[in-house]
């Protein structure tokens, strides 16, 4: 029980210290940060139910006011603004992402990993942000979805990382790697 709240509260404030790498503004107010290699990393690492809990935490966190968000952004406001849709993906993409991992078989699983992060770390989290954004700045789906396309690469390097990273903590440290105990 301790060993996975300090494991949920760990990665937590990994994905607020990911937010302290200076963000890139787009014009229509969504910042391409780092953070959403955390969340994919608290579903690869972590697992469906407690890299959901981590995730959680952080927006618990983030509504209480606290600046921890890329750029200091932190408190109620954020959830009705354009990155609103992102927020609530968070969550839901790191549970897609540990479900698909904790089923993954033994061979190949820097490539699984990576396309876990890629199904839930990418297409659940920006189908949440492109509903969000179509509702905030009043926009179709089909143009909120050409707002979200220059997120896209990005994300799947941060997808890609995510599987190496999990990949290679499972081969030094197995019993570390929640989703595949």
């Amino acid at each position: 029980m301790e060993r996975n709240l300090s494991f949920i509260a760990l990665f937590a404030a990994l994905i607020a210290a990911l937010g302290l790498i200076p963000k890139i503004d787009l014009a229509f107010g969504v910042p391409i940060t780092a953070q959403s290699l955390g969340v994919m990393l608290c579903g690869t690492v972590l697992g469906a139910r407690r890299g959901f809990l981590a995730v959680c935490l952080f927006l618990f966190l983030v509504a209480l006011g606290l600046p921890l968000l890329a750029g200091g952004r932190g408190g109620l406001g954020v959830f009705v603004s354009p990155t609103a849709g992102y927020l609530v993906g968070f969550p839901l993409a790191a549970l897609a992402t540990g479900l698909i991992v904790e089923r993954l078989p033994a061979r190949g699983l820097t490539l699984g990993m990576s396309l876990a992060a890629i199904v839930g770390g990418i297409g659940v989290m920006h189908l949440c942000g492109i509903v969000g954004m179509a509702v905030t700045l009043q926009k179709s789906i089909g143009e909120a979805s050409l707002l979200a396309l220059p997120f896209v690469p990005g994300d799947l390097v941060k997808a890609i990382v995510a599987g190496f990273i999990t990949a290679t903590l499972l081969r030094a440290r197995p019993d570390a790697v929640f989703s595949r105990a």
